[in-house]
């Protein structure tokens, strides 16, 4: 593409309706020092200077959509609880639309709170639960889907294995969104990794793959089988395998088509690539983009936010302003 077909793709993001299906989360942050350690137990003590919380999960995927422009539709499931409330509170100040988001009292909003202190973390304390929704609950997720489905440009199915999306709800979600020829892209962990059939696009890395089928991914040759298998198994229109540092891979018709290299120049992060990556993608073919300039901008937006510290959503205006400049 050249500035002028990649200026006018991105004015056809705004407005685009992308809905985000699976686990929502909140992550939050204590920034501190540490100048003692403790006479309870041999551990530092924290003394805190600030704390945050930011978008997590599916959340954070939803709200990279939004700094692109679009608008999405996020669907999942949160607990009657204090972060849940702080998510949405989160969401109505970015002007993401809750509908979509279920309250279960019987389980907790899946939360991730980091300390961090003399810019070292110091722990993670993960509050969740891993069990699969209950059957009213996949129900009220796929009739809100169904509801939704004749309105939208595309669909991502963003899986963490926290339990929302479920096999009733893949299988479902699929077949309502290829009814209604609604692009479906995929970002899979290792639990129904193989029940993502049919979809547009599924994005997985190279670790999920090398779990899935028991093997290691270590040179071209085993890359290229990867995606061949990807392709045959789970009759996907496109595989995108994304490698770390290495880029990306992109499949279809049972062959490499093309490997596109990372556009990070200093990685400062990792966290949080792989949203920006399913949103830039998703966002880009809604808007009409073909499948390898869309894979393009997604792999330049991940580069992108990997020089930034902490998870942070891409910012259309710098991914932009870079992509022309290339």
């Amino acid at each position: 593409m050249n500035t002028q077909q990649i200026k006018e793709l991105f004015e056809k993001f705004n407005g685009k309706k992308i809905a985000v299906v699976g686990d929502l989360m909140l992550d939050a942050y204590y920034w501190g020092e540490v100048k003692r350690i403790s006479p309870e137990a041999p551990v530092p003590v924290v003394e805190i200077e600030k704390q945050f919380s930011r978008f997590g999960g599916a959340a954070n995927v939803a709200y990279n959509i939004v700094k692109l422009g679009a608008i999405p539709i996020p669907i999942g499931v949160i607990g009657n609880d204090q972060p849940g409330i702080k998510l949405r509170v989160l969401m109505k100040e970015a002007n993401i639309g809750d509908s979509g988001i279920i309250i279960d009292s019987s389980r907790p909003t899946t939360a991730k709170t980091r300390v961090i202190a003399d810019n070292q973390h110091v722990v993670r304390i993960d509050n969740e639960s891993k069990k699969s929704v209950q059957p009213k609950i996949e129900s009220k997720i796929i009739k809100h889907f169904k509801n939704i489905s004749k309105d939208l440009d595309a669909v991502i199915l963003q899986d963490y294995n926290k339990g929302v999306l479920t096999k009733k709800v893949i299988k479902e979600i699929i077949k309502i969104a290829n009814k209604n020829d609604v692009i479906i892209t995929v970002d899979p962990k290792f639990d129904n990794f193989f029940e993502y059939k049919n979809v547009t696009v599924f994005k997985p890395n190279k670790k999920e793959t090398e779990e899935a089928y028991g093997i290691r991914i270590e040179n071209n040759e085993h890359f290229e089988d990867a995606g061949k298998r990807l392709l045959n198994d789970l009759h996907a229109k496109f595989i995108l395998l994304t490698l770390s540092e290495e880029g990306v891979a992109l499949f279809s018709n049972a062959k490499l088509e093309k490997k596109i290299p990372t556009k990070a120049r200093e990685v400062a992060d990792v966290s949080g690539a792989g949203d920006t990556v399913i949103s830039t993608l998703t966002v880009a073919l809604a808007a009409g983009a073909g499948i390898y300039d869309a894979a393009y901008l997604a792999n330049y937006a991940g580069g992108l936010v990997c020089e930034e510290v902490g998870i942070v959503p891409i910012n259309k205006e710098k991914l932009l302003d870079s992509v022309t400049k290339e």
